[in-house]
């Protein structure tokens, strides 16, 4: 995406970091006037500045770049709304670069960026888990046990690891992690 960028003419490339940690001191150091992220960078909370509570002022519009299926995090924020939000886009990462470029022109005069199947995918999103998928969910985002789990439950453990196996699949993760924060950003659970 930089090489991409970089070849634009009204486009400069002052900085490019792989960790959420490194974005802070770059803004300081390079003060850019719009910010690209790929959302994946941050766990639930998103990046610095964008909790509409948080009372930061974002230092420059911010493109968000957000899996579609993680269009949770965007119907969120859309809920959530708020001051901060509003120097704030979002596109599906698997966009088209021109798309990126396009959003980047747009945010630097002030219009909005958003992505119309991101959007419909928030809008769409209802929870795929049952009542007792999420509730097992929620106890697991808590950092309990299996065993506590299903004690707590009346379950034996083989059914609550049945139960996380099937949430994992649900959420289209990888380990139990994942599947907490891919259902908090969602608002599942």
């Amino acid at each position: 995406m930089a090489f991409v960028l970089s070849m634009q003419p009204d486009i400069e490339v002052v900085a490019e970091v792989d960790r959420a940690g490194e974005i802070e001191p770059a803004l300081r150091a390079h003060c850019p006037q719009v910010l690209v992220i790929d959302l994946n960078l941050f766990g639930p909370d998103g990046p610095p500045g964008c909790d509409q509570n948080s009372g930061v002022d974002l230092p420059c519009p911010i493109l968000l770049l957000v899996e579609p299926r993680r269009a949770g995090a965007v119907a969120a924020a859309l809920r959530g709304g708020g001051e901060a939000m509003r120097n704030v886009g979002f596109l599906g990462n698997d966009v088209a670069p021109e798309r990126v470029v396009e959003g980047i022109r747009r945010l630097f005069r002030g219009e909005p960026v958003l992505d119309g199947g991101l959007v419909a995918a928030a809008l769409a999103t209802a929870s795929p888990l049952t009542s007792r998928e999420a509730e097992i969910l929620s106890i697991a985002a808590t950092g309990w046990p299996i065993k506590e789990i299903a004690a707590k439950l009346s379950l034996s453990p083989g059914t609550v690891r049945n139960h996380l196996s099937r949430i994992a699949g649900k959420c289209g993760a990888r380990t139990r992690i994942e599947s907490v924060r891919i259902a908090r950003e969602a608002g599942w659970i």
